[in-house]
């Protein structure tokens, strides 16, 4: 295992630490396939029953790495992005498919990848510091997995995802995007005494109650919807729009961070 996933086992609770703070812990195809495996360790273990999943630094994660080169790993053809946002998708289930439960402890940003995978986790306590969003709309880009709408409902799910606009962490307790909201010194400790909590419950308890929780929303169509998202979503990601072209221009001659700067300008 790499640096950049930090994983640690204490009183039956797994702590998973995203380790790319210089990055703000952004996700790319190496820290997928290694946080995946960490993932299933924890999941096998019989001596852990509650998993915390975190990140180094003052950010839980900007989503994926825009200095990744996708292009070159999928293509730009609609297949290559179909098979990217499937890879993507597959990825941040993680969380949702481990069979024990999974509780995201959020500081600052929790964007894009990174905020779809704190809310694929059975629970998330945030800072106040934290903000959420899925800004890559803006970009001409889709999220992977569009698990959005499940958790905040459709109303609040169409006014952030058709601008890809960003809330707060109390706002998005409001929403029901996120559970707790502490203040930062008392994260941890607010996260901890929930975790030892659970865990007095038996594992097998809190397998079969995640199980049964998870089942209802898939019965409902939760993965069907988002296997939907990826299909429509990989014609986006391959679609050359005006926004995609001037952002890849900006890019090319500036840098990622002013193309940001210049998209961004655009919705203040």
């Amino acid at each position: 295992m790499s640096e950049e996933v930090l994983y640690e086992v204490k009183d039956k609770i797994a702590r998973i630490t995203i380790n790319r703070p210089t990055k703000f812990n952004s996700i790319n195809p190496p820290l997928m396939a290694e946080l995946s495996a960490v993932f299933r360790k924890a999941d096998e273990d019989p001596k852990v029953s509650v998993i915390i999943l975190t990140s180094a630094g003052d950010h839980f994660g900007a989503g994926y790495d825009l200095k990744f080169p996708w292009s070159e790993e999928y293509g730009r053809g609609p297949m290559g992005t179909r098979k990217m946002l499937k890879d993507c998708a597959d990825f941040e289930f993680g969380p949702w498919d481990c069979s024990k439960p999974v509780i995201a402890m959020v500081r600052g940003y929790c964007l894009a990848g990174s905020c779809e995978l704190a809310m694929m986790c059975c629970i998330t306590y945030a800072a106040k510091s934290a903000t959420f969003g899925e800004p890559e709309i803006r970009f001409s880009t889709a999220p992977p997995a569009m698990i959005m709408p499940w958790l905040v409902g459709l109303k609040h799910a169409r006014e952030l995802l058709y601008t890809g606009d960003m809330i707060g962490a109390e706002e998005a307790r409001q929403m029901g995007m996120i559970n707790k909201v502490f203040d930062e010194d008392k994260l941890e400790e607010e996260t901890m005494k929930y975790a030892r909590r659970a865990a007095a419950i038996s594992l097998e308890g809190l397998q079969t109650t995640k199980a049964a929780i998870n089942r209802s929303a898939e019965i409902a169509g939760l993965k069907s919807a988002v296997a939907y998202g990826v299909e429509v979503g990989g014609i986006l990601d391959a679609s050359e729009t005006e926004q995609y072209l001037e952002f890849s221009r900006v890019k090319a001659e500036k840098g990622l961070a002013a193309a940001i700067r210049w998209r961004e300008s655009q919705f203040e």
